[in-house]
């Protein structure tokens, strides 16, 4: 048991199956766990349950939001509470002093409020320990769609990559293994090498609307509109996009469905195809950081 882990308070608010198995590891390694958002009968014995967003936040050390996080609304992802979970400015400004947040992705308004109440927000989403183990599952999950969406194999297929990060590297490797034909289209020098190196033909954006009449799917990674109306007006009618990018996504699926091209929006794939195997992800990583972070605090605390 570590002493870090051991006496502090943490409240896991909302989530899905991710965060039930990271909330079991807690439980095992100590550590005192406030819940809500889920029923009781999935808490493990040791943790608290409270009903409300604001029982769970007032004094705790830590609080662990989902890895979809809170929308625009405020509302927190909660797959299995019975009604909406609101996240409020009080529910921060009632943590602990010198908490700590630690979040997938934060809307700006969290940020203001960790900011304005002095408390270390974490955006884990695109920490490398994270993001590229989570691309493993987002790559397989793609790659079911594809299959289920067309009356094609992968292999032998026309497939291209828009964006070559963690997400893009793992699919396009994937898709080599089982035969494709990809093209990775990326304004990057070093990703255009690596991508030549594993046998991928590449280009870039400027010629993404050239490329698209030849292609039987089409993987978009970037979270910015690169397959706009005029880009896409040069697609394959016949052709699949499915967009892994965070919502809206990268492409416009307004002109996609006018053009007759199927255009599929799939972000949060880890969740939703391995939550087990994404859980193990926040297990592996949620105690080292809350580890870690409030470690910093304290000696900061004891030099102030």
């Amino acid at each position: 048991m570590n002493s870090v882990l051991s006496r502090i308070k943490t409240a896991v608010v909302g989530g899905d199956e991710r965060e039930l198995i990271l909330l079991s590891d807690l439980i095992s390694k100590g550590v005192k766990v406030t819940v809500t958002g889920f029923p009781k009968e999935k808490i493990p014995n040791n943790a608290s349950y409270v009903s409300t967003v604001a029982e769970a936040c007032k004094n705790a050390n830590v609080l662990i939001l989902p890895v979809p996080g809170v929308n625009a609304d405020k509302v927190i992802r909660a797959v299995y509470a019975s009604e909406e979970l609101i996240l409020t400015e009080q529910d921060i400004s009632s943590l602990a002093p010198n908490a700590l947040i630690i979040i997938g992705r934060a809307r700006p308004f969290l940020r203001e409020w960790s900011e304005k109440y002095h408390i270390k927000l974490l955006e884990i989403i695109e920490m490398d320990e994270v993001a590229i183990l989570n691309s493993i599952p987002t790559a397989e999950g793609a790659i079911q769609i594809a299959m289920e969406e067309t009356a094609i194999t992968i292999h032998n297929s026309k497939i291209c990559v828009v964006g070559f990060g963690r997400v893009g590297l793992t699919l396009a490797r994937a898709l080599k293994a089982l035969g494709a034909e990809v093209i990775v289209v990326t304004n990057s020098s070093n990703e255009e090498a690596r991508a030549f190196e594993m046998g991928c033909h590449t280009d870039n954006l400027e010629n993404l609307a050239k490329i698209l009449p030849n292609l039987d799917i089409c993987f978009n990674t970037i979270p910015h509109l690169v397959l706009n109306k005029m880009v896409l007006q040069h697609a394959n009618r016949d052709m699949v996009i499915i967009d892994l990018a965070t919502e809206p996504g990268g492409t416009d699926f307004e002109a996609a469905n006018i053009l007759g091209i199927k255009a599929i929006l799939a972000p949060g794939l880890p969740g939703k195809v391995a939550p087990i195997s994404a859980g193990k992800v926040l297990v592996n990583t949620i105690p080292r950081l809350i580890i870690k972070e409030m470690s910093m605090i304290d000696k900061g605390l004891l030099l102030g």
